[in-house]
């Protein structure tokens, strides 16, 4: 029989990294958009996942504090994907390519 069969808490491999989002989270009163989606992605991440039960009290905790249930999360998640959020962009900032300038060179 595996640790597995017996329901023993697992340790997930992004803890670490994800610990520090949490408590970032934890920390705002107001969250912006890529807050929002941090949570989102983290709670359906940790969703059934037999471990890191500090990390999904916190999560809900965040969720909590900014006075929003579940749905009314992935309502907002939704909308700000659909209006072009990507992850890593900077609020305002231009999709960029990947810098190389065809334009730029001279025609034989």
């Amino acid at each position: 029989m595996t640790d597995r069969d017996q329901g023993e808490p697992q340790a997930h491999p992004l803890y670490d990294t994800d610990r520090s989002v949490v408590d970032r989270l934890l920390a705002l009163e107001r969250p912006a958009e890529g807050d929002l989606v941090d949570l989102a992605r983290l709670l359906m991440r940790y969703e059934g996942f037999p471990g890191a039960d500090d990390l999904q009290r916190d999560l809900a905790k965040s969720l909590s504090h900014w006075g929003l249930n579940l749905e009314q999360l992935h309502q907002r998640t939704r909308a700000i994907w659909a209006a072009g959020h990507r992850p890593g962009m900077a609020a305002g900032a231009e999709a960029v390519g990947s810098g190389f300038d065809t334009a730029a060179q001279d025609s034989p």
